[in-house]
């Protein structure tokens, strides 16, 4: 278990994104050390970020400063984890 997953930030970030850069926005998301996952979905949103920060200031930091600078990205709607019942199909303890 990593640092982050003990006491910091995990998000899933909703990405609205210009249809023509979709590609390109996944890419760049791709890059980003903090991204652990990226995904291209259907329905109201256009990507799913999970990301992880060592705490909230650091989530604002990288949300404001990489996330919302990706050309193409028009806006982002986040959900941060609070507690993980379940993680690769295996039921975790409280």
């Amino acid at each position: 278990m990593t640092y982050i997953e003990r006491s910091g930030i995990k998000a899933f970030i909703h990405v609205f994104a210009e249809s023509s850069q979709l590609g390109d926005v996944c890419r760049e998301l791709s890059k980003l050390p903090e991204v652990i996952d990226v995904y291209e979905v259907t329905g109201e949103f256009d990507v799913i970020a999970v990301v992880a920060t060592p705490g909230i200031s650091e989530f604002r930091r990288f949300l404001r400063d990489k996330i919302l600078r990706i050309p193409g990205v028009k806006s982002t709607v986040t959900s941060i984890v609070l507690h993980t019942h379940k993680r690769d199909g295996l039921e975790l303890e409280e």
